[in-house]
């Protein structure tokens, strides 16, 4: 039996010495063709400085109280694109790119908090009202961007006057589990982490944008072209990477009865992402909900249906007395 152990033993050792030395031996290639984030920037670009961070904005329109427009993971400003021209015409609507995402700055190193992290996501949002002068806002978030909305309203309740939450993702989350971050951050998986992110970016990217619409003969090559090009942005990958680590998972379903002001639920009724029944589940745990089911809809209502989407954010406004019918 020693004998037995003694073998084993000598097995292992190898075996050990290649899960941790393999990875950091292992040639990872740079990453290729990519740029600047600025550099790719269209004409309704706006960058300012928040937090120390170099943060993408696109504006539009007039009036309060201003429409703050919050992304879901993987997505930037771009996804607001079909519904902000008629949103404009109601208040102001100001869409940012957060950090990891679109063509806001991806610090590789950094003093004080994490940017990657939650609470530094919700001070991001409230510096954004500071910037451009707006005592309070309401806050508009699309999957992962109504967990950040729902975090900012409970951080900061005086600056948020309501909240539009649009298949939000508060009861799953896109971090990792908290028993894994200790493994994720060992040198080992920090060296191969960013190329880990991208063979998933580029095995998941096509599945994860179609399985977000109901309807996938609507997803246009204009619709590819936006989601595609932030990956162009330099240290994309890193900055990912560094966002899944600061992702912990939070205790949002425990604190949703503080959530006291009005919140519109929407959701498509075909969501794959974040299933429908998550959202009717939240519209009866807040407080003060109201919720809308899209018909033959998925995960990205306002881009697959947005008339309806529309529609049904303006009904709330109005009916809430925060915009002129």
């Amino acid at each position: 039996m020693r004998v037995a152990y003694r073998a084993l033993a000598w097995l292992g050792i190898p075996l050990i010495l290649g899960i941790v030395l393999l990875p950091l031996l292992v040639p990872i290639p740079e990453l290729e063709g990519t740029v600047p984030p600025q550099t790719l920037a269209g004409p309704e670009s706006e960058f300012v400085s928040i937090l120390g961070l170099n943060v993408h904005v696109e504006r539009a329109g007039a009036g309060t109280p201003p429409l703050v427009l919050l992304h879901g993971f993987g997505a930037s400003t771009f996804t607001w694109n079909t519904v902000v021209p008629e949103m404009a015409e109601w208040s102001t609507v100001v869409a940012f790119d957060r950090p990891a995402f679109g063509l806001t700055e991806r610090p590789l190193t950094w003093e004080g908090a994490n940017p990657y992290s939650m609470p530094v996501q919700a001070e991001l949002t409230i510096g954004l009202l500071d910037v451009y002068g707006f005592k309070d806002a309401v806050l508009v978030g699309s999957s992962a961007g109504g967990t950040v909305a729902v975090e900012t309203a409970l951080a900061f309740p005086d600056r948020v006057r309501a909240l539009v939450l649009v298949d939000p993702a508060i009861y799953r989350t896109a971090s990792a589990p908290r028993w894994l971050l200790p493994i994720l951050k060992t040198p080992q998986f920090d060296r191969i982490g960013p190329w880990l992110v991208r063979q998933a970016a580029e095995s998941w990217g096509e599945r994860g944008v179609s399985g977000a619409w109901h309807d996938t003969s609507k997803v246009t090559a204009e619709i590819w072209d936006g989601y595609r090009r932030p990956f162009l942005a330099e240290n994309w990958d890193r900055a990912l990477w560094a966002f899944v680590l600061a992702g912990a998972p939070g205790n949002l379903p425990e604190r949703l009865r503080e959530v006291e002001l009005p919140v519109l639920v929407v959701t498509g009724d075909d969501d794959r992402l974040v299933p429908t029944a998550d959202s009717i589940r939240l519209a009866d745990e807040l407080p003060d909900a109201e919720l809308v089911v899209i018909e033959s809809c998925g995960h990205l209502p306002h881009e697959e249906c947005p008339h309806e989407f529309l529609r049904a954010v303006e009904r709330f406004l109005v009916t809430r007395g925060l915009l002129d019918p």
